[in-house]
């Protein structure tokens, strides 16, 4: 049994507060320098040069990615050979509380029905899955209310199949336009029930855009439906142009046999996420 103090686990969140709404993960980066080369429209050139000052702005700076310093979501692998000294809730919570504060970040966390705000961001939305070993996985992302709002879980017919599902994110993402500022990610989850097709879409957003599914029919999948979504020409911040999306990301999950549960869950641009093992 190892043994991980809950003091250690709130120090880690707190760094990782700061660090994903600061600086852009280097495979995102990689990835809109690629789409700006690719790009012929001036007004989409232009746009891709304003995000690349930014990102250079705010890691020399210390000033946020966004003014929408989002909703922290955490996705924590406990092996079930740690042992947590303390509360790993509060530890966590409090990881984000200091993050928030310390990094001079927006608190954007209220009361869904008063809407008065909790003033340090929490509580975090956290998703915990028991895993073999003795290490704990971290998994953060600031997620933005605009990218959020734009997403959608529904309950499709088994007949619908893939044609369905891709109907239904082609859809939701023309619907969306410009609102969860393009160019996008879109993780989607497939499977599962009502509530595992959505934690899998956010989870999805954890992957790396220049990752390729372990599944090769998934990896296809992907990149059509990346390819499709990239036709619509809504380009980046909704001005037009090729790039409207940056990666398709597909988790699934088995489902019952008279459902087809599947959730879209769209990212912005600024693809704020890291991954930390203890």
């Amino acid at each position: 049994m190892r043994a991980i103090d809950a003091k250690k686990i709130t120090e880690v969140v707190r760094e990782m507060c700061i660090r994903v709404n600061r600086y852009l993960p280097r495979d995102v980066e990689k990835c809109l320098a690629a789409a700006a080369a690719r790009e012929e429209s001036a007004i989409a050139k232009e746009v891709f040069r304003q995000l690349t000052e930014n990102i250079k702005l705010a890691a020399e700076t210390g000033l946020p990615l966004c003014q929408d310093t989002g909703l922290a979501v955490l996705f924590i692998e406990i092996g079930q050979d740690v042992h947590i000294r303390g509360n790993l809730r509060e530890a966590i919570n409090e990881g984000v509380r200091q993050g928030y504060k310390d990094g001079y970040l927006r608190t954007s966390v209220a009361d869904p029905v008063s809407r008065t705000n909790t003033g340090d961001n929490t509580p975090a939305v956290i998703h915990y899955d028991i895993v073999a070993g003795d290490r704990l996985h971290i998994g953060l992302m600031s997620k933005g209310g605009g990218s959020e709002n734009m997403s959608r879980v529904t309950m499709l017919a088994p007949a619908e199949g893939w044609e369905g599902v891709k109907k239904f994110i082609l859809t939701r993402v023309a619907e969306a336009r410009s609102n969860p500022c393009p160019p996008i990610t879109i993780g989607v989850g497939m499977g599962g029930s009502f509530e595992q097709s959505a934690i899998l879409a956010k989870k999805a957003l954890l992957r790396k855009l220049d990752d390729v599914n372990a599944n090769p029919d998934l990896a296809a999948k992907e990149q059509e439906l990346l390819g499709q979504v990239n036709k619509l020409g809504i380009g980046p911040m909704g001005l037009g142009g090729v790039t409207t999306c940056l990666g398709v990301k597909i988790l699934t999950s088995p489902c019952h046999i008279a459902s087809l549960p599947l959730a879209v869950n769209i990212q912005c641009h600024s693809s704020r996420h890291e991954e930390v093992d203890l």
